[in-house]
C-alpha cells in the first residue's frame, strides 16, 4: 500500500485524496437567506444524518482551499440560523451542479439554476420544489474546525418539518420506497454516482441476532479459494448451523448428489465444486442452504 503522511501534503492534495476515497457522499442542497432576506442555494457533499431523536443533520461549508474565503451559505446561517436541506435526485443533478457556481452575493441561484421556489412552513428559506424530499431545519450551532483554507464548519441543523413527494412513497404509504428516490451522490473530482434499483442490494443486519462469527467457521471453509470475504460475512451472520438431518437431506438433492457421484475419491475437486455451489446460493441470499452444502462434505 501507499502510505501518505498528511503533514507532507498540501491541503489541496489531502482534499483530493479524501474526496475520492470517502465516497459516495450524499448531497445537502442547502437553501438559506441573509439578514436582508436574499435567498441563496448551494450544494454540499460534506453532509449526513447524525441523530434521529432529535433529528439532526450536519453539513459543512468548508473554507475554500485556494484562498481561505468562506461561502455565502456559512455567512447566511450565522445571520439567520435556518436552512432547508433539499435532497437531490438524478433528474435535478445538472441544475444542482450549476447552482454551485460562485455567483456574487445577492444573486439568486434558484433563478440561475432554473429551480422553483416553494414557501416553507416553519422557516424563512425557500424550498426547492423539484426536490423529492425537503427538510426544514433550525440551525442549532455552527462549529468551526479551523481557520485555514479547507477547514470545515459544521452546521448542526435540526429538522423541524419534512416534505416528501408522494411519488417516492411505498404503495401502502408506510414509508419511502428506496427504489423510487433516484438518489445521486458525490465522488471525487467531477464524478457522481446514481442509486438505481439495479444497483441496490440487501445486507442482513444482525440487530436482534448474534451471529456465530467468521472465527467459528471451519478452517476448510474459512480458507476457501472460492468463497469471498463477503461470503464469509454471510456465513458468520447465522445464529446456528444446520442439523445433521438437514445436512444429510441436502445430499439427496439431485444436483448435489451428482457432484458427489462425479468426484468420488477426489476430495479436493469435490470440495471446490461444493464451494462453488455454495457460493451460488450465497450470492442469491440462501445462506442456510449454502451452509448445508458446505457441511455435506464432513
Amino acid at each position: 500500500m501507499i502510505s501518505l503522511d498528511i503533514k507532507s501534503l498540501k491541503p489541496a492534495e489531502v482534499q483530493n485524496y479524501l474526496q475520492h476515497a470517502i465516497a459516495p457522499r450524499p448531497i445537502c442542497f442547502a437553501s438559506t437567506v441573509d439578514a436582508e432576506g436574499n435567498p441563496n442555494l448551494s450544494p454540499f457533499s460534506f453532509f449526513n444524518l447524525f441523530s434521529s431523536n432529535p433529528p439532526i443533520c450536519v453539513f459543512s461549508p468548508a473554507r475554500r482551499v485556494r484562498d481561505n474565503t468562506t461561502k455565502h451559505t456559512l455567512e447566511n446561517v450565522k445571520q439567520v440560523p435556518e436552512v432547508v436541506i433539499n435532497i437531490v435526485s438524478y433528474n435535478m443533478v445538472q441544475q444542482t451542479s450549476l447552482a454551485s457556481t460562485e455567483y456574487p452575493k445577492g444573486v439568486n441561484e434558484f433563478e440561475k439554476a432554473g429551480f422553483t421556489m416553494l414557501k416553507s412552513d416553519l422557516v424563512t428559506p425557500m424550498r426547492v420544489a423539484e426536490s423529492p424530499v425537503q427538510l426544514e431545519c433550525k440551525v442549532r450551532e455552527v462549529i468551526a474546525l479551523g481557520t485555514e483554507g479547507g477547514a470545515g464548519n459544521l452546521v448542526l441543523a435540526e429538522v423541524v418539518k419534512m416534505h416528501i413527494s408522494e411519488h417516492i412513497m411505498k404503495e401502502d404509504g408506510s414509508g419511502i420506497d428506496q427504489r423510487k428516490v433516484d438518489h445521486v451522490a458525490r465522488l471525487g473530482g467531477d464524478w457522481y454516482c446514481r442509486v438505481t434499483p439495479e444497483s441496490l442490494f440487501h445486507v442482513a443486519k444482525p440487530l436482534t441476532t448474534l451471529g456465530i462469527g467468521v472465527d467459528k467457521i471451519p478452517s476448510s471453509i474459512r480458507n476457501s479459494n472460492v468463497l469471498t470475504g463477503n461470503n464469509l460475512g454471510q456465513l458468520g451472520n447465522v445464529e446456528h448451523l444446520p442439523t445433521e438431518e438437514e445436512i444429510e437431506a441436502v445430499k439427496l438433492i439431485p444436483e448435489i448428489k451428482d457432484i458427489f457421484d462425479s468426484f468420488i475419491g477426489d476430495k479436493n475437486t469435490l470440495e471446490i465444486h461444493l464451494h462453488k455451489k455454495a457460493k451460488e446460493l450465497l450470492d442469491k441470499g440462501e445462506v442456510l442452504e449454502a451452509w448445508k452444502v458446505l457441511l455435506s462434505l464432513n
